[in-house]
């Protein structure tokens, strides 16, 4: 397959997991559902793009939920699952391959993809299933004839498809029962449909209890440490801006934007932990509208990508090396100008100053430098 596209449907209502908001926007691990699944299937090296199917009255919704992360586009669902799917796969355009999923199960494992994807080789489609364990019987009130397990498999997704076998079944769908899934299409149309093997990481979100059981599937937290360093020259007729405040100084410091070196460092650090490149790469200093900026808006951006990749910033320890001005009078109106900044408790942010001695550029009075190390975390399976 040359070109792979996921298709994700997150119209419903799931209005039995509770919460407040359909299930697919409800936050898990301080993400919300739909949000997880994007990444699982994002980060996988044969999907290149990933289009989402949601409620028309849902996009503000989804905006919230995906932020900056990059859609092929965005579907309105209909009034069925198999509608809306429809409507997911009109979107797409060309492609090779369809990866249909459902918003309900954040976590797909690329063991599984892999699996999908070499199934379309021989077949029109494939899908994840795991074999029943418990005793199956026909029930109600009362139980009723005992069902052969072994003939039996638990569906799961996302399902693989040919694109082209996929678009025909739907478009020759002749109604009746509305399918539960669309393998159950490929298959009424003739086509071959490959089992390959699920994984328990991919069960459906339906009940609030399932939350829970989400979250232990998540695992233990694991935490990443990113540092920055920036130096700027003092020069007469500028501004100093240290830490996002400013302060009064006979010089200020030399740069594309406001050169605040102390934030300049932080949003190094985050990107960082991410490995999203330097503030070089989001912020060229070629681009004249970044000329004079606030370093708030880097600080801020940052941020913003390390939430995206499903990050939780922990601490930040900034220290800023100058023989002047001296920093202790300016501390706290920092810590608190760079927690609002990052969303943190002032407790989570640490500020120290120091000299070297009178020692080269910052010894002599020609500069002012920064150092930062930060701490983001993620869950293990990030």
């Amino acid at each position: 397959m040359n070109r792979v596209v996921a298709l994700i449907v997150a119209a419903g209502k799931g209005e039995r997991a509770g919460g407040g908001v359909p299930k697919q926007f409800r936050k898990l691990g301080g993400k919300a559902l739909v949000a997880h699944a994007y990444d699982s299937l994002a980060r996988h090296p044969a999907i290149d793009g990933v289009l989402v199917v949601t409620g028309a009255d849902q996009r503000d919704l989804l905006n919230e939920a995906l932020g900056e992360r990059p859609l092929l586009g965005v579907a309105d669902g209909g009034a069925s699952r198999r509608e809306s799917v429809l409507a997911g796969l009109k979107g797409i355009g060309e492609t090779d391959a369809v990866l249909i999923h459902d918003a309900a199960r954040p976590f797909v494992p690329h063991r599984v993809i892999d699996g999908l994807l070499g199934a379309l080789d021989s077949h029109a489609g494939a899908i994840p299933a795991l074999p029943v364990a418990d005793t199956m019987a026909r029930g109600g009130a009362i139980l009723g004839v005992v069902v052969e397990r072994d003939a039996l498999v638990r569906v799961q997704t996302p399902q693989a498809f040919r694109f082209d076998d996929i678009m025909t079944s739907h478009l020759r769908w002749q109604g009746g029962n509305e399918p539960t899934d669309d393998a159950q299409m490929v298959r009424a149309d003739g086509g071959t449909v490959a089992i390959v093997e699920g994984d328990p990481m991919l069960e459906k979100i339906t009940r609030p209890e399932d939350f829970a059981a989400a979250e232990a599937r998540l695992g233990q937290r694991v935490f990443i440490t990113g540092q920055g360093f920036d130096v700027h020259r003092l020069a007469d007729g500028e501004e100093l801006w240290l830490g996002g405040i400013r302060i009064p100084h006979a010089k200020g410091l030399l740069g594309h934007s406001d050169a605040d070196v102390a934030l300049h460092a932080l949003t190094d650090a985050l990107l960082g932990a991410i490995s999203a490149g330097d503030i070089g790469t989001h912020f060229p200093p070629s681009d004249p509208q970044w000329r004079g900026a606030s370093s708030d808006r880097f600080l801020e951006h940052a941020a913003g990508l390390v939430e995206a990749d499903g990050g939780r910033i922990e601490h930040a320890d900034l220290t800023i090396i100058c023989e002047a001005p001296k920093i202790g009078p300016y501390r706290d109106a920092m810590r608190t100008r760079i927690a609002a900044l990052l969303r943190l408790p002032e407790r989570r942010i640490s500020v120290k100053a120091t000299t070297t001695e009178r020692l080269g550029l910052t010894g002599r009075g020609e500069g002012i430098a920064a150092q930062a190390v930060v701490t983001v975390s993620f869950w293990g399976n990030e």
